[in-house]
C-alpha cells in the first residue's frame, strides 16, 4: 500500500483513481513488499530524560542500510510513553478518491498527548504535523490515557481512552477527532461507556464494534500487582456496541478464563461475524461470534498452560499473551507469549478449531542462562534453547508483532510498557529493545528466525530505548479495516 492515493487496475479496463489501501484484504496481499517500517521507541520510564521518538527502520534486504534505523523523529516533550499507532485514513476509505493515507496517529499512553505525523512529504523521514494537547481532550471529553486509534470511513479518527485524568477506569471511553485532528467529543452515547477500555475493532457489515478491557490506569501504571485483579482493577469483559451509533448493546463476561483481554481483531473478510481476543493473564485466545438470534457469544479457542517454575515471583508462570494478529487471507493467527518467550502460528481455516502450525522461541524468562527454571511433572527442571542472533543474546520476550502483506515475514519487538518491562525484564532498561524478523511458511506452516535481520536499540544515540508498535507506510493487517 503506497502512502497517499493510489492508482489501481480496474479489472484490465483502464485505470481509476481510488482512495488509500486496497478494495479487499486479498487484494492487499498482492501489494508491494514492505521496505520501511515505523517503530515507536520509548525513553519514558527508563531513567533517560529524553523524548520518545518514531524510528524509521529499513527492511529492504537489497538496501545497504537493511536492518538499520535510518531516521529518528523525537517528540517535542518528555514523558509521553508512545505506544500504539494508527492512520488518519486506511482501506476503510478506499472508495473515497479524496482520502489519503498521510498522517500516522501516535497517542501517548501516559501524557495523554496525541501526535499526528506527516509521512507523505518524506516517507523515510516523517515530520511532526500537529499535537493534540491533553488539556483540550480532557476539557471537552474528560478522557485520558489514549491507546488504540482507527480511522473511520467518515474521515474521523477514533481513539480508545483508558481512564480519566486521575487514572480511574470509570472515566474511559472513545475519543473522536475530525480530519484536521480537532477534538469532536466522545463517540459513544452518554451512559454507554464501558467498565474498562483498551483495544477495539469494528465490522460495519454487521453494524458492530467490540472493545476489550485492560485495567484502571491507576493500577497498571504502577506495575502489575496480582492483588489488583482481585480488587477489580482489571477487566475481563468484551463490550459490544452498535456501529456507528455508539450504543452499548451487550457486555460479554469472559470469566476466569478471560482475564485481561487485550488485543482484539475480527477476521479481515468484512462479511465474517467472528474474531478473536487475546486474554493476557489467563493466556487464552478467545473466539467471539454472532449467534443465530443476533446476540454475541464467546468460547476459549486456544489455551496456553502456565508453567510450574522455580526462582520466580509466583510458583506458576502464565505465557502472557500480549499481542496477536491475523493474516489478511484469514488463514493464520499468530500470537506471542511475552513471559514464556515463544511466537506461535495457528491455522484458523476452521476458526472453531485452531491448529498449531509453527512455534519459535525468541527470548523469555525460561531461556538457558536465566535464573528461572521450569519444572516438569516428574520434578526435573528444564529451560528453552533460544538462539543468539548475530552474536546477540535475545532479551526480554516477544511482544508486538507485525506481518508482511503477503504473510511471509513476521516482525517482532520486545517491549510491553516501560513500567512492566522494568518489573519483568529489568535488563531492557540497561540494554534496550531489539527487533527480529521471522520467516513464515504459508503453505505447510512453520516459523524460522531470519539470522540476517537484527535491529539493536541498545546502540541508539541517546541510549538504549524500548521498541513497541510497528507500522508500514502503506498500512498492514492490524491498521486497516475493510467495509
Amino acid at each position: 500500500m503506497a502512502t497517499g492515493t493510489e492508482v489501481v487496475s480496474d479489472n484490465g479496463h483502464g485505470c481509476c483513481k481510488k482512495g488509500p489501501g486496497y478494495a479487499t484484504p486479498l487484494e492487499a496481499m498482492s501489494g508491494p513488499r514492505e521496505s520501511l517500517i515505523y517503530v515507536t521507541c520509548v525513553y519514558s520510564g527508563t531513567g533517560i530524560e529524553k523524548p520518545d521518538y518514531l524510528a524509521t527502520v529499513d527492511i529492504d534486504p537489497n538496501s545497504p542500510t537493511y536492518s538499520k534505523v535510518i531516521h529518528r523523529l523525537p517528540m517535542p516533550n518528555i514523558g509521553d510513553e508512545l505506544h500504539h499507532t494508527g492512520w488518519n485514513s486506511c482501506s476503510s476509505c478506499h472508495g473515497d478518491p479524496s482520502a489519503a493515507r498521510r498522517y500516522l496517529i501516535l497517542p501517548s499512553l501516559i501524557s495523554g498527548r496525541i501526535y499526528a505525523i506527516d509521512t507523505l512529504k518524506d516517507a523515510r523521514a516523517p515530520s511532526l504535523h500537529k499535537v493534540v494537547e491533553p488539556a483540550d481532550i480532557i476539557n471537552k471529553t474528560g478522557l485520558a490515557y489514549p491507546h488504540t486509534s482507527h480511522c473511520l470511513a467518515s474521515g474521523d479518527v477514533m481513539v480508545s481512552c483508558l481512564g480519566d485524568k486521575d487514572g480511574n477506569a470509570k472515566g474511559n471511553g472513545f475519543l473522536l477527532l475530525d480530519s484536521e485532528f480537532n477534538v469532536k467529543g466522545r463517540w459513544e452515547k452518554p451512559g454507554h461507556s464501558p467498565m474498562f477500555g483498551y483495544d477495539f475493532w469494528y465490522q460495519p457489515r454487521h453494524n458492530i464494534m467490540i472493545s476489550s478491557s485492560w485495567g484502571a490506569p491507576a493500577a497498571f501504571t504502577k506495575g502489575f500487582n496480582l492483588q489488583h485483579v482481585s480488587d477489580g482493577l482489571y477487566g475481563r469483559h468484551l463490550n459490544v456496541y452498535s456501529w456507528p451509533n455508539g450504543e452499548l448493546k451487550q457486555t460479554l463476561d469472559l470469566g476466569d478464563t478471560g482475564l485481561l483481554p487485550l488485543e482484539i481483531r475480527f477476521l479481515h473478510n468484512p462479511s465474517k461475524d467472528t474474531g478473536f481476543v487475546g486474554c493476557a493473564l489467563t493466556s487464552n485466545m478467545v473466539r467471539f461470534f454472532k449467534t443465530p438470534d443476533g446476540s454475541w457469544s464467546h468460547e476459549v479457542a486456544i489455551s496456553v498452560k502456565p508453567l510450574k517454575v522455580q526462582n520466580w515471583i509466583l510458583p506458576e508462570m502464565p505465557g502472557l499473551v500480549t499481542d496477536f494478529l491475523i493474516s489478511l487471507d484469514d488463514r493464520f493467527l499468530y500470537f506471542v507469549n511475552w513471559l514464556h518467550g515463544d511466537v506461535r502460528q495457528y491455522s484458523i481455516e476452521d476458526p472453531k478449531n485452531p491448529v498449531l502450525k509453527g512455534q519459535v522461541w525468541v527470548g523469555g524468562l525460561i531461556q538457558k542462562g536465566s535464573s528461572v527454571v521450569a519444572e516438569g511433572e516428574d520434578g526435573k527442571t528444564w529451560q528453552y534453547d533460544v538462539p543468539e542472533i548475530q552474536g546477540h543474546r535475545l532479551r526480554g520476550g516477544p511482544q508486538m508483532i507485525q506481518l508482511s502483506l503477503d504473510g511471509k515475514r513476521l516482525y517482532v519487538t520486545n517491549s510491553l510498557f516501560s513500567t512492566w518491562d522494568r518489573q519483568f525484564y529489568p535488563e531492557l532498561m540497561e540494554k534496550g529493545s531489539h527487533m527480529l524478523q521471522i520467516d513464515v511458511d504459508t503453505e505447510k506452516g512453520g516459523l524460522a528466525i531470519n539470522p540476517n535481520f537484527f535491529v539493536d536499540f541498545a546502540a541508539e544515540p541517546d541510549g538504549p530505548s524500548l521498541a513497541h508498535e510497528m507500522r508500514y507506510p502503506g498500512g498492514d493487517c492490524t491498521s486497516d479495516i475493510w467495509i
